[in-house]
């Protein structure tokens, strides 16, 4: 033990351990300058406002910034943005990012998505209106006509023409319920009194 001490204290060792020491802070050093050099820290590049622009506008914003972009795919139609804009980007306009990197941003489509109409026919007027705004559809009207299920709906209408379940529709589009009013048709009465 007293032998390992005494080389603690001696020149060799001393003279070894600083040169050890100024070889960890030299290497240190140009490491970390190297970094610095091949990550260009402290240098940015502001994200800019893509929204509303077109793709073509986009794209040219997007190159003269130094960055990339990647369009994600947008299922949902935003009518307060024009069509085929830009209606979302990530990261953020007025972000500060590395130059090359790259910008997501979400594409309006040119419109609604379509649903498949339910099968509504037989079933409550209240039931139906419930299944119709499940799928994106809106109840524009309910017509009576003489049918013994009372608010029973019978047909379908979407702009004056009927339609079937199963038909396509774009999401949001007006449909027209034609329910019974409870009332048997004459054509109903007249074959029972004949028979």
């Amino acid at each position: 033990m007293r032998n390992f001490l005494n080389f603690l204290r001696s020149r060799i060792f001393l003279i070894n351990l600083a040169l050890a020491l100024v070889a960890i802070v030299v290497i240190s050093f140009l490491t970390l300058q190297w970094l610095e050099s091949s990550t260009r820290h402290g240098e940015f590049v502001q994200v800019p406002d893509l929204g509303r622009m077109s793709v073509p506008e986009m794209r040219e914003a997007v190159e003269e910034a130094g960055l990339r972009f990647e369009v994600v795919d947008s299922a949902n139609f935003d009518p307060d943005y024009p069509r085929f804009s830009i209606i979302e980007q990530n990261p953020p306009a007025g972000n500060r990012v590395k130059e090359n990197r790259k910008i997501y941003v979400t594409v309006n489509p040119s419109g609604y998505k379509k649903v498949t109409v339910p099968d509504i026919i037989q079933v409550t007027q209240r039931n139906a209106a419930s299944m119709l705004r499940a799928v994106g559809l809106e109840v524009e009207r309910v017509t009576y006509i003489d049918e013994l299920g009372k608010d029973m709906v019978y047909r379908i209408r979407h702009q004056g023409e009927y339609i079937n379940p199963g038909d396509k529709l774009p999401k949001t589009s007006s449909i027209e319920l034609i329910c019974g009013n409870g009332t048997i048709p004459d054509e109903a009465r007249i074959q029972s009194e004949s028979q």
